[in-house]
């Protein structure tokens, strides 16, 4: 008995960071690069070959805007891996299914058939608003999704949208909420093969690996390396979560911001340029 608690101990104390150690000089650079920065901003950084962090506001709960389709996807990978659905079977697409925007899937008509796999790719690669919305109800809805992310040890992590009993959440956070640790958290438990199984969780990096929106954080990083991200952007929040595999490089970034002054959808935006400016100073600075 005596032995599992020692054990056991050691797994908590692994899972919960504690072996890690804070990389102070990556800290003291993140504080001056985001210093001035005009809104609420958090970060947290996992050198995972080294494993030293840096965390600035890391605990805060953000928007996650789009990347709320990465708590969306673990929740349709656990249908599949219970059997409940088949990653290429035929779905039948509904004019209710729709939400207004520029979506692709939005421009099917009622009727027309689409395989769960390429309503997959078109959520997580294009960031398709539509494909996501039913996608999440296929997972269970929102409420089913948050059991999920509860028993990966994520309590601030949620889908609030739909979802019975978060209406207040959602008028403040927006379609889920989440904290730079925890979406880190969440991408580093798929790279490690911890969420659902080893199958699924490789099925998730191949297709975080595609992400059409490429512009930001990702545009600072060389294209022969591998990155698995996800990105989300509202008017007053910018965020981006990325997994990046280098020969020298091995690490976990997210960045969240909310209460932005600058809500330009431009690429001069002020989130935007300090998201890639901390990105290719991340991979400099790593290699």
């Amino acid at each position: 008995m005596k032995q599992y608690l020692i054990f056991f101990l050691l797994f908590v104390s692994v899972q919960t960071g504690f072996s890690q150690k804070t990389d102070k000089r990556l800290q003291k650079e993140l504080t001056k690069l985001v210093s001035g920065f005009r809104g609420t901003l958090g970060i947290y950084v996992h050198d995972l070959s080294a494993n030293r962090v840096a965390a600035l506001q890391a605990d805060t709960v953000f928007p996650t805007a789009s990347m709320v389709k990465l708590p969306i996807l673990a929740g349709i990978m656990q249908k599949i891996e219970n059997g409940e659905l088949q990653y290429h079977q035929l779905l039948t697409y509904k004019d209710s299914l729709l939400y207004a925007g520029e979506d692709i899937l939005g421009s099917f008509k009622t009727g027309e058939k689409i395989e769960l796999s390429k309503v997959m790719m078109l959520m997580l690669t294009t960031s398709d608003n539509t494909a996501s919305l039913w996608l999440q109800s296929l997972a269970g809805t929102g409420t089913t999704i948050n059991r999920l992310m509860d028993s990966l040890g994520f309590r601030d992590t949620r889908v609030n949208s739909r979802t019975p009993g978060r209406e207040q959440n959602r008028l403040q956070y927006g379609w889920g909420q989440t904290t730079p640790r925890e979406m880190a958290g969440l991408m580093e438990m798929i790279v490690n093969k911890q969420v659902i199984s080893e199958t699924a969780s490789e099925k998730m990096l191949r297709l975080l690996s595609r992400n059409y929106w490429d512009e930001e954080a990702i545009s600072q990083i060389p294209s022969d390396v591998f990155i698995a991200s996800k990105n989300g952007a509202v008017d007053a929040s910018r965020s981006e979560v990325l997994y990046v595999n280098g020969k020298k490089a091995r690490y976990i970034f997210c960045i969240a911001t909310k209460n932005n002054s600058d809500t330009s959808w431009k690429s001069t935006n002020e989130a935007w340029e300090l998201t890639r400016k901390i990105s290719r100073f991340l991979w400099e600075y790593y290699q």
